[in-house]
């Protein structure tokens, strides 16, 4: 099975691919899709929109897990990096992927054990757990993985809750 982790942003968003093979969780690819913050919004989605579509494409994800937006005090903000997380899902929906969200507590929680882990603690982890191979990567590569990393935890706890029900 293969999981793609998409941490959105409109100047920056990060991708990370990983295959699941039983328990065992193994890194295919990671990245960012880089927009010039000059150029108009509609031009930088459709920038994005072809970056993941490409990805999707090449690396046929079977799940594809999106970062929640975080509400903070700027709604101008949350709102933009809306259309980046409407997009990333839009690429993934029309590719048939299962599209699933989580928070980015969750996310923490789930790669490092601490809800409220510094990006220091979850890229540490990420590189402990994946050793993603490529060099020194941004932090949203590093941010997509977790989020993928963070499906495949869930995953595997939801079919424990199916399996127990039986």
């Amino acid at each position: 099975m293969i999981i793609m982790g998409i941490d959105p942003g409109t100047a920056v968003t990060g991708y990370g691919i990983i295959s699941v093979s039983g328990n065992a969780v193994s890194w295919v690819d990671s990245g960012v899709i880089v927009t010039d913050t000059a150029k108009p919004l509609s031009e930088r989605l459709l920038i994005i929109y072809d970056g993941l579509s490409a990805k999707i494409n090449e690396h046929s994800p079977d799940r594809v897990a999106v970062e929640e937006a975080f509400y903070g005090k700027n709604v101008h903000t949350t709102l933009v990096l809306g259309h980046a997380r409407g997009v990333a899902m839009l690429a993934a929906a029309q590719r048939g992927c299962g599209v699933f969200e989580y928070s980015p507590r969750e996310i923490k929680k789930a790669v490092t054990g601490n809800g409220n882990a510094s990006k220091d603690q979850v890229e540490y982890m990420v590189k402990t757990l994946l050793r993603p191979g490529g060099g020194k990567m941004r932090q949203d590569a590093y941010d997509a993985l977790a989020v993928a990393m963070c499906d495949f935890y869930n995953m595997g706890r939801a079919a424990l809750l199916v399996n127990k029900d039986k």
